[in-house]
């Protein structure tokens, strides 16, 4: 914990985070056309990792994410390169490009497409975000954050966009169904940065590039390296982040308050136990999930 003086008023005491678990994602190569893939959050983890269910990283080509459901949980997609073509069974169709975020709310039951456009490679990082029970029936919807339209904060050597949540004075524009928060921070060789995040949030980060030292303590991640971070979960206040850059580096931080409730992580459905699970798969194959998506 560190203590700041405000002039004219008393002690403000925000909470310091620091690594509580780092590792590096490991990849396996899958040929044409999901060519590599890994898990950044693996689903075993659930429990530690509360909101989040898991984030995989992608390379893929059209013809890997075809036409598919979902329900019971949000995802959050963030395109590292390549264009993405989404097309869904509510109407929607657009293409995503580097450094575009798109947000789902499968809620009751989507049907999608996700696909590389023409012959791009696709490489892109795929956030389950989890839903309380009480919002697992909400109607399915989407939203597209650009990346030239995200609100940025520029700072000695680097810059931050916020996607989702409050920090640096700025408002993400994503808007998800339960607390959370999205940034991009890059930072140049030397070049330090602290993010806000609330103190309640479970959080974690993932180094697109470079390397950066973490927290008060100044523990060093590389590329493709992940941590989760301390928190305090039954804070109501600011906590801080500390990143530093050792060289050129890109960092992602995720933050989501938990939700504590039992999960079951089956094929494309998050629900809260097996007879749920069971079920949507069920009213999926009678099509109350909508007709096929042509890609």
């Amino acid at each position: 914990m560190k203590l700041r003086i405000t002039k004219g008023a008393s002690f403000v005491a925000n909470f310091q985070r620091d690594i509580k678990t780092k590792w590096n994602v490991q990849y396996e190569e899958r040929g044409y056309p999901h060519i590599q893939a890994g898990l950044v959050l693996n689903p075993e983890r659930w429990r530690e990792l509360d909101p989040f269910i898991l984030m995989a990283e992608d390379w893929f080509k059209r013809g890997t994410f075809g036409d598919h459901p979902h329900r019971g949980f949000q995802t959050i997609t963030y395109i590292i390169d390549g264009r993405l073509e989404h097309i869904d069974n509510h109407g929607g169709h657009d293409v995503l490009e580097s450094g575009d975020v798109q947000y789902m709310n499968a809620g009751s039951g989507a049907r999608h497409a996700e696909e590389a456009v023409e012959n791009d490679i696709v490489h892109s990082l795929q956030l389950w975000l989890n839903l309380p029970k009480e919002l697992k029936s909400t109607n399915t919807s989407y939203q597209n954050i650009y990346y030239d339209e995200t609100p940025s904060v520029s700072f000695e050597g680097g810059q931050m966009k916020l996607y989702a949540g409050e920090a640096g004075g700025v408002k993400g524009p994503l808007e998800p169904l339960v607390p959370f928060s999205l940034a991009e921070i890059s930072l140049q060789k030397g070049a330090s940065f602290t993010h806000q995040l609330p103190e309640n949030h479970n959080a974690f980060i993932y180094v697109l590039s470079g390397e950066v030292k973490v927290g008060s303590e100044g523990e060093t991640i590389r590329k493709t390296g992940a941590a989760t971070l301390t928190f305090n979960e039954d804070g109501q206040g600011t906590s801080e982040l500390l990143l530093k850059g050792n060289e050129r580096s890109k960092v992602l931080v995720y933050s989501g308050k938990p939700i504590r409730e039992e999960v079951v992580a089956y094929g494309p459905f998050v629900m809260n136990s097996m007879d749920e699970i069971r079920q949507a798969y069920r009213e999926y194959q009678e099509g109350k999930f909508g007709s096929k998506v042509e890609s």
